[in-house]
């Protein structure tokens, strides 16, 4: 399981193991679905948030809910309460559909330690960086300073997860670098899969 803060890099890391041919999955896609109008989050956030927050098609306005949830917490909670459930049991099931040969799978969960204690993985890879090049990252997307400081204390601190981390890939350096650590924890994790399956 691939986790960290927003910003540090696990788009790419996730995309360099799809790349190395692991089966891999990305839990913010399955939150995007699960509020699409036909998503089993739909209606859920529709009442919870009011119809204001979706437009004439029936799509979420993520803008409108990201500034009300990104200033409240009360309300981030609410919201991950609504979806998150939905997420884990589409996570397990998408782990159940991967068999023999292959040897493993990655999902990123960018909310794992916040959102889903429960879950077990055999193996957490943590994204972390530079709290200053996080911040620089999340301008460059366009977002201003103080929401860029909202979306990153909303989260727990990048050094906490790194803590509670198997493995950490550093993605302050060149992509080059960060290249080089996939392939090295590929070939961890491969060996760890080929050992537990007795292969």
């Amino acid at each position: 399981m691939l986790t960290g803060g927003i910003a540090t890099g696990k788009s790419y890391v996730l995309d360099r193991f799809a790349a190395l041919g692991v089966p891999t999955l990305d839990a913010d896609d399955l939150a995007r679905a699960a509020v699409l109008p036909e998503g089993p989050a739909w209606q859920g956030v529709r009442d919870g948030f009011g119809a204001e927050m979706f437009d004439e098609h029936g799509h979420l306005d993520r803008p409108r809910l990201g500034a009300l949830v990104f200033g409240d917490a009360e309300a981030r909670a609410r919201l991950n309460a609504l979806i998150h459930p939905h997420v884990r049991s589409a996570t397990t099931a998408w782990f159940d559909t991967l068999t023999a040969p292959t040897p493993f799978g990655v999902v990123a969960i960018p909310l794992f330690y916040e959102t889903s204690p429960g879950m077990m993985f055999d193996c957490v890879l943590v994204t972390a960086c530079a709290p200053e090049r996080q911040l620089a990252r999340l301008i460059a997307r366009g977002l201003s300073e103080p929401a860029a400081q909202l979306r990153i204390a909303a989260q727990l601190p990048t050094d906490e997860k790194v803590g509670r981390a198997d493995h950490v890939i550093w993605t302050d350096g060149a992509l080059t670098d960060t290249d080089r650590r996939v392939e090295e924890l590929f070939g961890i994790l491969s060996a760890m899969a080929r050992e537990s399956s007795g292969r």
